[in-house]
């Protein structure tokens, strides 16, 4: 299942009575704010570029603002899966969360490739924000995790 992000677009004022969809968005999220809702999760499917050369698959995937150490690469035969998470920071001691817009944002995303990828020959690297996947073309059995470099 691919999970697409949505937009938000601008409907007439005279649909609401005077006020756009994203005015009426800005309310109801303020509203959440005065009430101290915790920051939402939000679930998105990365953008990928995916390459082919003979002998492999080079995948690249926008993960911005996630550490190398909260990725999992999965492998199991031809079926490469990403998922990633950034969480929100905390208020430090002695300070105080004036504004707060940045939600939790887990990132999920699967490919199903034609040939299946040998996972001990493939190798991850995530740098400036870019998850790069080098998957090496070839059948092995079962379900490999692959450590980010």
């Amino acid at each position: 299942m691919f999970v697409m992000p949505v937009t938000r677009r601008s409907v007439p004022a005279s649909a609401f009575n005077g006020a756009a969809l994203h005015d009426l968005g800005r309310v109801v999220d303020r509203l959440f704010d005065d009430l101290g809702v915790a920051p939402r999760t939000t679930l998105r499917a990365p953008a990928v570029d995916v390459r082919e050369t003979d002998t492999s698959y080079l995948l690249a995937a926008d993960l911005p603002g996630v550490a190398k150490e909260d990725v999992k690469v999965s492998i199991d035969g031809h079926k490469v899966s990403i998922a990633a998470a950034v969480k929100a920071a905390d208020a430090k001691e002695g300070e105080r969360v004036l504004l707060g817009e940045r939600s939790v944002t887990q990132f999920e995303r699967s490919l199903k490739l034609p040939v299946e990828i040998d996972d001990q020959a493939s190798s991850a690297r995530l740098e400036n924000g870019v998850l790069t996947l080098t998957l090496v073309k070839k059948g092995r059995p079962g379900a490999t995790q692959l450590a980010i470099n």
